[in-house]
C-alpha cells in the first residue's frame, strides 16, 4: 500500500510538471507571436534611408494572429501583408527620407494577383525618380517577376533564375475511389464546372483543358510581357528563357541575356547600398517598422471611413476559419447599422463553397445597399470564383487584376456512396424501413434513379438562382450571364472584356475610387474588419486533436496536402457546391 501510494503521488507530480511546463511553453509561445509582428521601439526614419522590403514568407491579403498550434508545430509562416507592404511602398515614394528600394528576395509565396499588385505599386514608386535594386542567392520566377520591377538585378555568382511559363496539374482519383468501392455520384450544370472531374476522370476533360489553357496563356502574357518591358527585352526573348531550362543555366547565361545585371556576394551587396546612399552602413528601414511609423498612420485619419471587410478562404456555413456565413453576415449587419462609415469594400479571395452560404452572404450584402444606400465595391484578389463571384456580383463596382481568377458561375451536388466499400470489400450489408421513398441519398446506398433525377432538379434551380443573381449584380440579361457561365474560370483581363467586373486594379484602387466618389479624396480612414485579437487563453481551448492532427498531416504530406484535404472535403461536403477546381498554378 505505501509502494502504491508513493507511486500515485509521484504520477500526480508528473502530470502537474507536466501541466506547469506546458503551459509556460504556450505563453513563451503566445510572447513570441505578439513580438514577431513588431521590431520594438518606433522606428527613427532619418535621410538617405533605405526601404527594405524582405520577401519571405508568405504574402496574405491581410495579417493574421499566429496561431498557437502552428507554432508548436513550426508550421507558422512568415506573414507579409499585401496591404501595409503596398502603403509603405506609395508613403516611401512622398519620402524625401527615403532613396530607393532594396528588394530582398528569398523566395516569398504569393498568388499571381498579389504580385501584380506588388509590380504596380513600385512603378508607381519609380515615377517618383527614386531607384529599386533587387537581389537573391537564387530567383523563384514569381520573385523574378518582382525583381523585374527593379531598375537593377543582382544575383549570387553561383545562384539561379528559375522563369518556366505557367502550369496546372490536376490529381485524379477515379482509379483510387474505385478500388476502395467508393463512388462519387455528381449531379452538375455547367460544361465548364470541373471541381468534379478529379473524382470522375482519369484525365482532364477538353472543356476543362480548354478553359485552363485559355487563363493560363493570358497571364502568362502578362508575365511575360511585364519582365520583358522591364529588362527592354521582346516577349519572345522571355519565352525562350521559358523554354531553355533558365534555372539550370550559369551567370553568364543570365547576363548575356540581360536576365541580371550583375553577381555579387551578399556582402558586396551591402556594401553596394552603401554606396547608393553615400553612407558606409547602409540605414535600411524595414518595410513592417516603416508602415507602422508611417504609412500606417495616414489611414486613421479623415473625415469619411471607409470599411474594407475581407473575406479570405472557403465559403462555409460554420467553422473558425475561411468565410462561414455564420460570422460574417451578423458582420455584414452591424456594419449595416454603422453610421460611422461611409462605403464598404468587400476584399474576396475566395474559390468558393457552400451554395446555401453564398446565398446568406449575397442577401446580406443587399441589405447593405438597401438599408444605408451608401457605395458598397468588390475588390478581388489571387482568387473570386464560384461562390467567391456569388458575393460579389451585387456590388456597385468590381475591381480585379489581370492576373485573378474568377468567374466560374455553376453549380455541382456531389454525395459519395460506400454501398460497393460495405458490400463487396468487408461484407457489411444494410437494411431500411422507411414509410415514404423521398429520402435524401445516403452514404450506405447508391442513388435510385428517382433520386438523382430529384438532386438534378435541386442543382438546376440552384444554378438559375446563381445566374439570376449575377445577372441582378451586373444589370444584364440572364442570358448575357449564362452565355458566359457554365462554370468556365476567366482570368481577370477576360472578366473585363466579358463583363463580369468594371475595372482592372487593385485594392488600393477601388480605395482610391471611392475616397473620390465621396469627395474625400485626402481626407478619408480606412477601418478593417472583422477585428482581429488574439487572446491565448481561447487558443488554448480551442486547441483539438483534429487541429494537432491536421498540422501533422500538413508537415507529413507536405505539398501533397491539399490533395489529402481534397479527398476528405469530399466525403464531408454540403451537398450543394459553389465551387472552383483546386488548382495551383506553378
Amino acid at each position: 500500500m505505501k509502494h502504491f501510494l508513493y507511486s500515485l503521488l509521484g504520477t500526480i507530480a508528473g502530470l502537474w510538471l507536466s501541466v506547469g511546463i506546458g503551459f509556460l511553453l504556450l505563453v513563451c509561445i503566445m510572447i513570441g507571436a505578439a513580438a514577431s509582428g513588431s521590431s520594438g521601439a518606433p522606428v527613427d526614419v532619418k535621410a538617405h534611408s533605405i526601404l527594405h522590403i524582405n520577401l519571405s514568407g508568405t504574402v496574405v491579403d491581410r495579417l493574421q494572429p499566429v496561431k498557437l498550434v502552428d507554432e508548436l508545430y513550426g508550421n507558422a509562416d512568415e506573414q507579409i501583408a499585401l496591404n501595409n507592404l503596398i502603403d509603405a511602398i506609395r508613403s516611401a515614394k512622398e519620402d524625401d527620407n527615403i532613396e530607393g528600394i532594396y528588394l530582398d528576395c528569398k523566395g516569398a509565396s504569393a498568388g499571381m494577383a498579389q504580385l501584380q499588385a506588388i509590380v504596380n505599386a513600385l512603378a508607381e514608386f519609380k515615377e517618383s525618380g527614386k531607384w529599386i535594386v533587387a537581389y537573391s542567392d537564387n530567383y523563384t520566377q514569381g520573385n523574378y517577376y518582382l525583381a523585374s520591377a527593379a531598375d537593377s538585378i543582382f544575383m549570387n555568382p553561383i545562384g539561379m533564375v528559375d522563369i518556366h511559363g505557367l502550369s496546372a496539374t490536376t490529381l485524379y482519383f477515379k482509379d483510387l475511389l474505385e478500388k476502395i468501392g467508393v463512388e462519387a455520384q455528381v449531379v452538375k450544370v455547367g460544361t465548364y464546372k470541373s471541381a468534379v472531374e478529379p473524382f470522375l476522370l482519369n484525365d482532364m476533360s477538353e472543356a476543362n483543358r480548354e478553359q485552363q489553357s485559355h487563363y493560363l496563356s493570358r497571364i502568362w502574357a502578362v508575365l511575360a510581357d511585364g519582365i520583358a518591358q522591364s529588362r527592354k527585352v521582346t516577349p519572345e526573348a522571355v519565352n525562350s528563357w521559358a523554354d531553355g531550362f533558365s534555372f539550370t543555366q550559369d551567370a553568364d547565361y543570365y547576363l548575356k541575356n540581360n536576365i541580371i545585371d550583375k553577381t555579387l556576394y551578399k556582402h558586396e551587396m551591402e556594401s553596394l547600398l552603401g554606396t547608393l546612399t553615400d553612407e558606409e552602413d547602409p540605414r535600411l528601414v524595414d518595410f513592417n517598422d516603416y508602415y507602422t511609423a508611417i504609412a500606417g498612420k495616414k489611414k486613421s485619419k479623415g473625415d469619411k471611413t471607409i470599411a474594407v471587410l475581407y473575406a479570405v478562404g472557403d465559403i462555409t456555413e460554420s467553422g473558425d476559419g475561411g468565410i462561414a456565413s455564420e460570422r460574417l453576415v451578423p458582420e455584414i449587419m452591424d456594419l449595416t447599422e454603422n453610421e460611422d462609415i461611409d462605403g464598404l469594400i468587400l476584399r474576396v479571395n475566395s474559390g468558393g463553397g457552400s451554395a446555401f452560404a453564398s446565398e446568406q452572404i449575397w442577401e446580406a450584402l443587399e441589405q447593405f445597399k438597401k438599408r444605408t444606400n451608401k457605395p458598397f465595391y468588390v475588390s478581388m484578389g489571387d482568387v473570386a470564383a464560384s461562390g467567391g463571384y456569388y458575393i460579389s456580383c451585387g456590388a456597385d463596382r468590381i475591381y480585379a487584376e489581370s492576373l485573378t481568377l474568377t468567374g466560374s458561375i455553376g453549380i455541382f451536388g456531389i454525395i459519395p456512396s460506400a454501398q460497393k466499400l460495405l458490400n463487396e470489400k468487408i461484407g457489411v450489408n444494410t437494411a431500411t424501413v422507411a414509410t415514404n421513398k423521398g429520402d435524401l441519398p445516403t452514404f450506405f446506398k447508391s442513388m435510385s434513379s428517382e433520386q438523382r433525377a430529384a438532386m438534378q432538379s435541386y442543382v438546376d434551380r440552384g444554378y438559375k438562382l446563381f445566374v439570376s443573381r449575377c445577372a441582378q449584380g451586373r444589370k444584364v440579361p440572364f442570358d448575357s450571364i449564362a452565355a458566359v457561365a457554365e462554370g468556365r474560370v476567366w482570368d481577370g483581363k477576360s472578366a473585363l472584356e466579358h463583363g463580369l467586373v468594371d475595372k482592372l486594379g487593385g485594392l488600393d484602387l477601388a480605395i482610391a475610387d471611392m475616397a473620390a466618389d465621396l469627395d474625400a479624396t485626402d481626407d478619408y480612414k480606412i477601418e478593417e474588419y472583422p477585428s482581429l485579437s488574439f487572446k491565448w487563453w481561447e487558443e488554448v481551448l480551442r486547441m483539438s486533436k483534429n487541429d494537432i492532427s491536421a498540422r501533422i498531416v500538413e508537415r507529413e504530406l507536405g505539398p501533397a496536402a491539399p490533395y489529402y484535404s481534397t479527398i476528405k472535403n469530399f466525403m464531408n461536403m454540403h451537398p450543394l457546391q459553389c465551387r472552383m477546381d483546386y488548382v495551383t498554378i506553378q
